[in-house]
């Protein structure tokens, strides 16, 4: 605390991210990044920029990585808002698009950046409780509102809600934004996308850390209604107008070049999560199901403090919340084939 600061970022609540240890030669299942690098094309991408034009700004619409994810998905540029990462894509939805006279929706056990949002911008909030199985329940997110939000796969859950669910949704709340969170969405969900013509209140944010490898160049996008991506650009435009650096425009467009790339990475990384869950499953864990690149798991004789603390020991860090309903509770991010064979190893040592 200083005499300089602000009452407003006196009472903030930050966020808190995964650690980023300095230690060598941890196991590192905690934060949810791809175990595999980019695609070759993004290196080879990223280094055919680094000449004389970084004394340039970069396009600040990212015109080409906009055309290049609105081919991808079947739909137009204008429809496309890029920004550093989707942290900065959902920061300028909560200030831009959601009504503050009302509170915004979303559940109780969910990405803690919500709330933070919510202090940052004095938006009132109300966390819809998960069910008893940790999934949405559409008919909760009724009644007035300042709008919807909640991922999909959900996190720290990985629990996936069908886009009939969705729909169910959009139409309970046919005058607020409603927007799906889809950082996890390629490890084996169906994006609500294919929806955004239909709701014009729909919008869909996407990250390229997770499922692209790049969580070091920063990169994310939301997709919807061209008024949406309007008032996002307007928000941009007052904050940032170069989000994205050259280099993060050149990684980005070449990620999306490289298919076979991503997909086979996804699919290994499907194949482990199966593989982890059937491990952990024999040895006792109750694992939710999981549609994201982790596991949400608990063990019924051995506190998840406990557990992550002896796993530590073991050079292995994983993700504990220590939150209602979830402290019993490890987030494992899903690893390479020697990572996830040695926590499991861990976990049956403990």
């Amino acid at each position: 605390m200083s005499k300089f600061w602000s009452p407003l970022v006196n009472d903030l609540v930050p966020y808190v991210p995964g650690e980023q240890p300095k230690v060598a030669n941890l196991i590192k299942l905690n934060t949810n990044e791809s175990p595999f690098g980019p695609s070759p094309k993004v290196i080879a991408a990223v280094q055919a920029e680094l000449n004389d034009t970084l004394r340039l700004y970069p396009d600040p619409e990212g015109e080409s990585l906009r055309k290049t994810i609105a081919a991808y998905h079947g739909i137009t540029p204008g429809q496309v808002f890029l920004g550093n990462g989707s942290d900065e894509v959902l920061a300028h939805i909560f200030y831009g698009l959601f009504q503050h006279g009302e509170p915004v929706l979303f559940p109780d056990v969910t990405y803690s950046f919500y709330p933070v949002y919510c202090g940052l911008y004095g938006i009132e909030s109300r966390q819809i409780p998960l069910t008893d199985s940790f999934e949405i329940d559409p008919a909760e997110y009724t009644g007035p509102n300042g709008g919807v939000i909640f991922p999909n796969p959900n996190a720290p859950t990985g629990r996936y809600l069908e886009l009939e669910h969705i729909e169910t949704i959009l139409h309970a709340n046919p005058d607020r934004v409603v927007v799906v969170d889809e950082a996890y969405i390629d490890f084996g969900g169906t994006s609500a996308i294919t929806l955004v013509d239909r709701y014009p209140n729909l919008l869909v944010t996407q990250t390229l850390s997770k499922s692209r490898a790049l969580a070091g160049l920063r990169v994310g996008f939301a997709v919807g209604h061209p008024d949406l991506i309007e008032a996002l650009n307007r928000v941009k435009n007052s904050f940032n107008s170069y989000p994205l650096d050259r280099l993060a425009l050149a990684g980005a467009r070449a990620a999306y070049e490289d298919e076979a790339w991503f997909q086979q990475c996804c699919q290994t990384v499907i194949a482990e999560r199966e593989r982890v869950t059937q491990a952990l499953e024999q040895q006792g864990f109750e694992v939710l199901p999981s549609r994201a690149n982790f596991v949400l798991a608990r063990h019924p004789d051995k506190s998840g403090q406990h557990l992550a603390t002896g796993l530590r020991e073991k050079g292995i860090i994983v993700r504990h919340f220590n939150k209602p309903r979830i402290s019993e509770y490890l987030r494992i991010t899903i690893g390479t084939a020697s990572q996830n064979d040695a926590l499991i190893d861990g976990l049956a040592a403990l």
